[in-house]
């Protein structure tokens, strides 16, 4: 059976692609789909005190502080989470994927060196480091995913490491060696097609983690910028109102949990799917 149809065996990995699939296509269809204009302030849209009104007819998951619609906020804010966490998961995995597998082909001086580097990235927590780059960077959607891309390459290149050393002594690339074969094409033809599983289930799990981290950069303040909506940022301005007007934080927090619930379940059924020996398995 196909990988395909492995994965497509699996209720959660089903579970989890639709779950994607949906939020994808909220956030494409984002000018489409939502009901009204995300950042225009609505008279009605306030009680006769100022507070933000529950879910109604016409604001169906309620307003936030400053009577705004909060539903067409989250479907805009999917494309910033998404984005964020796209770009960042990919520059990540790029990055790690290139500094391990030349360290794990090169070794030596060089290899120790690129590794050293990813042990003392790996010493720092992942959420001070970026908020500390954060903080030096002025804030906007592409720094913060730079940023988030810079904390989180050191994993995979961990893990690229450990598999392109075991790669590179296998007897089939000593017999490439001793035919002539350069390194460029022994690394292009006969190394990275056997990394291409752990890559793409990396590229999928990665991208839960990446959205997580933007959503608490945005809810400490120095995530994407406000007014451009993002999950975390709109936690963040309605941080006040969790007692008064639960659902303003309750909506984009359930959002954000039920994103990297279906990142994680898609990332583990790849997993299952592209590694032979966890077939059969769960």
């Amino acid at each position: 059976m196909t990988a395909i149809g492995l994965l497509l065996r699996r209720k959660s990995s089903v579970f989890g692609l639709v779950v994607v699939a949906t939020m994808v296509a909220a956030a494409l269809f984002a000018p489409w789909l939502a009901p009204l204009p995300p950042n225009e302030q609505f008279f009605e849209g306030l009680s006769l005190e100022g507070a933000p009104l529950p879910p109604n007819g016409q604001f169906w998951l309620g307003t936030d502080q400053l009577g705004r619609d909060l539903l067409s906020r989250l479907i805009y804010g999917a494309r910033t989470s998404l984005l964020v966490g796209v770009v960042a998961n990919g520059v990540a995995v790029l990055l790690g994927t290139l500094l391990g597998v030349i360290a794990g082909y090169a070794r030596g001086r060089l290899g120790a060196a690129i590794m050293r580097f990813t042990d003392l990235m790996m010493a720092f927590p992942a959420l001070l480091l970026a908020i500390a780059l954060a903080a030096i960077f002025q804030p906007s959607l592409w720094i913060v995913a730079m940023v988030i891309a810079m904390v989180n390459w050191v994993q995979i290149a961990r893990v690229i490491y450990t598999e392109t050393t075991a790669l590179a002594e296998r007897d089939y690339i000593e017999a490439c060696r001793a035919l002539g074969a350069h390194w460029p094409r022994i690394l292009l033809r006969h190394i990275l097609p056997h990394l291409v599983p752990t890559v793409l289930v990396y590229a999928t799990l990665g991208i839960a983690t990446t959205v997580l981290l933007e959503a608490t950069l945005s809810f400490l303040g120095i995530g994407v910028r406000p007014p451009e909506p993002s999950w975390g940022n709109i936690i963040y301005e309605n941080q006040t109102y969790f007692a008064t007007a639960p659902w303003l934080v309750f909506c984009p927090g359930a959002a954000i949990l039920l994103l990297a619930l279906g990142f994680n379940l898609l990332g583990d059924g790849m997993r299952d799917a592209l590694d032979p020996t966890q077939r059969g398995r769960g």
